[in-house]
């Protein structure tokens, strides 16, 4: 008896250990459970289907285009039909949240988080025609995971108020995120092409991993949320009866899409912060794509491969660390005074570097490494200020409740296209600058280009050669310039 009550007991123990642990530690977990799937999605699924299924070239574009499409449109659309509810007026004095909206952005990531990872399991296994494979996957993955991240990041404004509580939230989601960046890692150990038993193996225990993860850590902020949370809030809202006198509430008024818009286009301070942020994010991704491109044809002759691979490596790194430090800063001297001075910052290393000149080496490999960094780390800094806007709009506009989902939505759907445009321009400047053409359909016309590769070298080979300059680890959306590189290949 002895025996078998020391397993029950040291359940029960763990247990207790979880549900003591602080809020923000159990909110910031979940990005591990995404981050650990997300990045090996964007790292294997298209060589997935270009090299192991044979996905035709037609098919390819077709599945393509319509991802494209959806996947802009569906961050305001879920945004919409999740907090739609939460748009009704009402007399000035609306709290910031309540009970009920925490309640249900959580149940919704129980539910929306295992489902996210068992579409993740759906790449891997060949169901159907490679094809409607590819449309449905990608499709039914991008919605899932757009259901987490508009509910995750909308608890980033309903769980905390104060700014502080709000740095020390996205604190925990960084420090995790860059601990989920590890299942890249491993994934080089068991990814095989030939045999792709071992590496299915591996993603259904990402898999299962994400799906317990999301379901403890949930069921623990319900636990904690309604222990704690509602008291709370029960406690503040007798206090409310007691000495204030309540008006005649009128009857509330629903508002329909086109009256939000409206409010919207009427609030200056989105219009300005959504401009900004269409330029940092197309900043971000024209980093993120073509990092490697212009180490290599910037400073090629100038540097060592063994400080090309260090500077590399720093990209996909210091981004993670480096946000932990700048969030520490954040609580010290406030979340704008940081992106402002990153700003600042930024501007300063571009003016040095265009008075120095390229033959700088040491300095351009210092402005590449830093540019990456503080780009990175400006746009993981922006959600806190959509928070500001959250409130800002429940204030303005005398809603109910704030719907966070539906402007973080609305955020999404304006700062997309800057995804979109940054792999045209960049390869636009690249063919400026280098002559180097990405899109040329025979690459053995560009001579430069095509010494460094064997010419005995098999098209997928070619293509996993040239995936390694464009890591997708960071990117957090589709490259075109990654699909037209395998449609090249497969042509």
């Amino acid at each position: 008896m002895e025996l078998d009550a020391d397993p029950i007991n040291m359940g029960l123990r763990l247990l207790a250990c979880l549900f003591h642990l602080p809020t923000a530690v159990i909110y910031g977990s979940c990005s591990l459970f995404v981050s650990i799937l997300h990045n090996v999605f964007l790292l294997y699924y298209v060589d997935t289907f270009v090299s192991v299924y044979k996905i035709d070239k037609l098919s390819f574009w077709i599945g393509e285009t319509v991802f494209l499409i959806w996947n802009s449109l569906n961050d305001p659309l879920f945004g919409w039909l999740s907090d739609r509810v939460f748009l009704s007026t009402q007399q000035p004095g609306a709290e910031i949240s309540s009970p009920e909206v925490v309640l249900k952005r959580l149940r919704a990531l129980s539910h929306n988080g295992p489902l996210f990872a068992i579409s993740f399991l759906a790449f891997w296994v060949a169901w159907a025609h490679p094809g409607l494979q590819f449309l449905l996957c990608l499709c039914t993955y991008d919605s899932f995971l757009t259901m987490v991240d508009l509910h995750h990041n909308a608890l980033l404004a309903d769980l905390a108020v104060s700014a502080k509580d709000r740095t020390s939230l996205n604190f925990y989601c960084s420090f995790f995120s860059a601990i989920g960046s590890l299942s890249v890692f491993m994934s080089y150990a068991v990814w095989n092409k030939e045999d792709f038993f071992s590496f299915r193996i591996f993603c259904i225990v990402l898999a299962a991993f994400s799906i317990v993860g999301f379901t403890l850590s949930t069921q623990l902020l319900r636990l904690r949320f309604e222990t704690d949370g509602k008291a709370k809030w029960d406690q503040e809202s007798t206090l409310k009866e007691l000495y204030i006198e309540k008006p005649s509430v009128p009857q509330e008024k629903r508002i329909t899409l086109a009256e939000y818009l409206q409010q919207l286009s009427r609030h200056r301070n989105f219009l300005w912060f959504v401009c900004m942020n269409l330029i940092q994010v197309f900043h971000c991704h024209f980093n993120s794509n073509f990092f490697p491109l212009f180490l290599e044809h910037l400073l090629s002759d100038q540097i060592s491969v063994s400080t090309g691979s260090f500077l590399l490596g720093v990209s996909y790194i210091a981004p993670h660390l480096n946000n932990l430090y700048f969030l520490s800063l954040c609580r010290r001297w406030g979340v704008y005074a940081v992106v402002r001075g990153l700003f600042f910052l930024k501007l300063a290393l571009s003016v040095v570097m265009l008075l120095a000149g390229p033959d700088q080496v040491y300095l351009l490999c210092i402005f590449i490494a830093s540019n990456r960094v503080f780009t990175e780390g400006t746009c993981k800094l922006l959600n806190l200020v959509v928070t500001d806007l959250v409130d800002e709009d429940l204030v303005l506009n005398s809603r109910k409740q704030a719907a966070s989902a539906l402007l973080f939505g609305m955020v999404a759907l304006v700062t997309k296209p800057g995804q979109t445009f940054a792999p045209l321009i960049g390869t636009w400047l690249l063919s400026v600058y280098t002559g180097y053409d990405i899109f040329q359909r025979n690459p053995l016309s560009n001579m430069a280009f095509c010494a460094r590769f064997p010419l005995q070298m098999q098209p997928t080979d070619l293509l996993s050669c040239l995936r390694t300059w464009l890591p997708p680890v960071l990117d957090q959306d589709i490259s075109l310039v990654r699909l037209l590189l395998v449609l090249l290949v497969q042509s």
